[in-house]
């Protein structure tokens, strides 16, 4: 029997609810994606929970997104909420979020946004006020700002960090450097765990196992077993790929190593990091 899979990079989006500015750039996403339509896809691929990662809504939406999804209950097991480290309102929304049992971290989308955003000192102050709350920070960075990434991680030595979609490197360009060297870089920070998930949507659309497989494999190599997760960032994964053959893909790519490794890249390691019930 396969291993199950928690997916910790679910997106579901309702517009009829909430406001999604960025999806009318992206025609191919500007519709509904609701849990009802990506249960049967998980299961069908062996996905046993999800953690929802928040969607980029407008400023206004942010708590309602999050009070809404964590509400789902059944397979949405947690949340990661959207968040704004760069405001002096930021201790009031996160005292708001820490009340929310099932709200077990932050992201603040750092690749569409100008790089002197999340430099400020009172963006990492902001975010070193997550350690007090056991919340971790997922980092949503362009290749090219994973320099920064690592300085927001050595500033806040005590908040976990996880980092989104591999760093998001060229798959298509099958461009390895400069980015296997941040990434290794940053995988030696320890308080930095890593998402191999996204890199499928960077990719050809006749692209293969094997133009993947370098990027997940130096991930992998570079922080380790205990530090990396797996997110399926559903629908945008679409865009390339369906659901079902990610995460067969993901599989083939790590069906020679032990179930035990497997076992912590597909659930267990989310289990500790995210900290699960």
């Amino acid at each position: 029997m396969p291993t199950p899979i928690i997916d910790t990079h679910l997106h579901l989006v309702y517009r009829e609810r909430f406001s999604y500015p960025w999806l009318g750039d992206v025609t191919p996403l500007n519709r509904d994606f609701t849990l009802e339509t990506y249960r049967p896809q998980a299961e069908a691929a062996g996905i046993a929970q999800s953690i929802h990662m928040e969607v980029d809504v407008v400023e206004a939406d942010q708590l309602r997104e999050t009070d809404f999804v964590t509400s789902l209950g059944g397979s949405v097991v947690a949340a990661i909420a959207s968040c704004r480290p760069e405001s002096r309102d930021f201790p009031a929304q996160l005292e708001k979020l820490a009340q929310n049992p099932k709200v077990k971290g932050l992201r603040r989308i750092l690749h569409t946004s100008p790089d002197e955003l999340s430099q400020a000192p009172l963006f990492t102050a902001n975010l070193q006020r997550l350690a007090a709350h056991r919340l971790s920070f997922d980092l949503c960075v362009l290749a090219r700002q994973l320099p920064q990434a690592l300085r927001i991680a050595r500033a806040c030595p005590e908040v976990q960090f996880i980092l989104d979609h591999c760093g998001v490197p060229a798959v298509k360009e099958r461009a390895l450097d400069p980015w296997r060297v941040d990434i290794a870089a940053l995988a030696a920070e320890p308080n930095v765990a890593c998402k191999i998930s996204g890199v499928v949507a960077y990719a050809e659309q006749n692209w293969t196992v094997d133009d993947l497989r370098p990027f997940v494999e130096h991930v992998i190599e570079s922080f380790g077993w205990d530090r990396v997760v797996w997110g399926s960032d559903w629908p945008v994964c679409t865009l390339i790929a369906d659901l079902g053959r990610w995460v067969a893909a993901t599989r083939a790519i790590i069906a020679g190593e032990s179930a035990s490794n497997q076992a912590k890249l597909l659930n267990g390691n989310a289990r500790r990091i995210y900290r699960l019930n």
